[in-house]
């Protein structure tokens, strides 16, 4: 696998994981409202200085931490 394909399969992968978080953040934003104040207090994917790109493994992070968040909130309030 040359470069491109491997920046090909880079940008699709990050471009699949963004689409999970919109995603979920806005499923939170309509059907949990008084859950969603609390995604502005979540840590956020904040890039390294030295290394200033979002990686996968971040994008990834954030999202498995916005799927738990729900899912605590749905046993919590059931």
């Amino acid at each position: 696998m040359d470069n491109t394909e491997k920046h090909k399969d880079f940008e699709q992968i990050e471009n699949d994981l963004n689409e999970k978080i919109l995603k979920i953040t806005l499923k939170i934003k309509e059907q949990y409202p008084e859950l969603y104040q609390y995604l502005e207090e979540m840590p956020v994917t904040v890039p390294a200085e030295n290394d200033p790109e979002i990686s996968l493994n971040q994008l990834n992070t954030y999202y498995e931490s916005l799927i738990a968040l729900l899912k605590k909130y749905k046993v919590e309030s059931s």
